[in-house]
């Protein structure tokens, strides 16, 4: 995996998102956790210039980032990156747009104010960005760019000009736009933590064009991203100015020096392969739809998505909408830490089955119900049920919508173990 990728989910999705199974979705993680590093890209840069490029700045507060404690007083001081061989690669460029040129460009599209602890990174990495603290004299903010190149009809173009669903994230505002040269930009207000616990607010707006030109722009209001108190009670740029900042051409340079994007491989389908593809080879969503649909369970369905080897639907049986979702990930671990034991026999296939009930890790009042299953070939497959739609947000019904008995018809449906001829 590129040093970005695996940087990003690493920082980005170390607790801050929808994991109500931290360890059925281990191996789901990266799949899921590309859709965010496309919207968060600018933090990943440079081993997160935002972090870097205000740790350097006088009075920055990292202390979120670096230990892991949100709002500690420590102050680090770091120089900014300097590349390596890691950052660059086969995806960077020349180099003819200079860190020093980026960090000029994006103080030249500021509405007015001071642009402090500036860190940039130029078009000889393979993803060019730039970062500061932003003063407009209503209180500092963390500013942040970069560039990349994507599959103009890949799933990173997708996942970056389209809304998050609010049953994963929650956010105030977000809107797709098409442009009259074909580009889409995605402007979204949202938070830092999807669970609130801090008030830190993070807006940003994301533009991909035809050729698979990206530029995404976040802002927030507060110095920093994490471990700063908030400055304000909004980042300074209005949505549209955020737009204007994706959408400016002073960023062509730096994109058309950078290679174009390969191609993404697209899925085999059912109709080249000649055989319908098994549970376990289908995205999760899809399975988990034609498992409730198999075991007859007839209760309308609100909303779903997800994507890869994590699915959810929103069942609504009119007593208060319930959150179901499935992960499939492959188990390794020869221990199987936390299936075994007295209480915890093995199915007659070997199978391994751990049932959980208990409340949920965020929203108040959250219950969950949980079958965790693991075949002898590694492959596990897990089921949450929620007496609630939103695990962030607060309790719709007594119990989930499905019974433990129905989860683990799920969890056990006998398609799991059938693979492709």
């Amino acid at each position: 995996m590129p040093f970005e990728d695996e940087l990003g989910v690493a920082l980005r999705r170390a607790g801050d998102g929808f994991t109500a199974d931290r360890d059925a979705l281990a191996e789901a993680g990266e799949q899921r956790g590309r859709r965010l590093l496309v919207r968060r890209r600018a933090a990943v840069a440079g081993g997160s210039v935002v972090a870097l490029a205000l740790i350097a700045a006088a009075g920055a507060y990292s202390g979120g980032l670096l230990d892991g404690k949100a709002g500690a007083t420590t102050v680090y001081v770091a120089a900014p990156p300097t590349p390596t061989g890691d950052d660059k690669g086969s995806r960077a460029g020349s180099g003819s747009v200079t860190a020093e040129q980026m960090i000029a460009n994006l103080r030249a599209l500021l509405p007015g104010g001071q642009l402090t602890g500036p860190v940039g990174r130029g078009s000889d990495d393979q993803v060019p960005a730039v970062s500061g603290v932003y003063d407009d004299g209503k209180g500092k903010a963390a500013v942040s760019l970069s560039l990349s190149r994507v599959d103009p009809y890949g799933s990173q173009a997708r996942a970056g000009s389209e809304c998050g669903d609010k049953n994963l994230e929650q956010y105030d505002f977000c809107r797709t736009e098409q442009l009259a040269d074909g580009s889409t930009v995605m402007l979204h207000k949202g938070y830092e933590y999807t669970d609130r616990r801090e008030d830190t607010k993070l807006w940003r707006a994301v533009r991909v064009t035809p050729q698979g030109f990206m530029v995404e722009a976040n802002e927030w209001n507060a110095p920093a991203e994490k471990g700063a108190a908030v400055s304000r009670s909004n980042p300074p740029l209005p949505i549209d100015q955020l737009k204007s900042l994706v959408t400016s051409e002073l960023w062509y340079p730096a994109l058309k020096d950078l290679p174009a994007a390969e191609p993404e491989a697209q899925p085999e389908s059912e109709a080249a392969t000649g055989s319908p593809a098994a549970l376990r080879d289908r995205q999760a969503v899809e399975a988990l739809e034609d498992l409730l649909a198999g075991l007859r369970i007839r209760i309308p369905v609100a909303s779903k998505g997800g994507e890869g080897r994590y699915g959810y639907v929103v069942l609504d049986d009119g007593k208060g909408k319930s959150l179901l979702q499935l992960n499939v990930s492959e188990d390794r671990d020869s221990g199987h830490s936390g299936f075994t034991g007295p209480n915890l026999p093995p199915l007659a296939d070997g199978t391994l089955v751990r049932v959980t009930q208990g409340p949920g890790e965020k929203g108040k009042g959250v219950t969950e119900w949980k079958v965790d299953t693991i075949r002898t070939d590694g492959l596990r497959v897990t089921v949450s049920a929620f007496n609630t739609a939103d695990q962030n947000g607060t309790a719709t019904r007594e119990e989930p919508a499905l019974t433990l008995d129905r989860l683990k018809e799920l969890a056990l449906a006998p398609g799991w173990n059938h693979t492709r001829n």
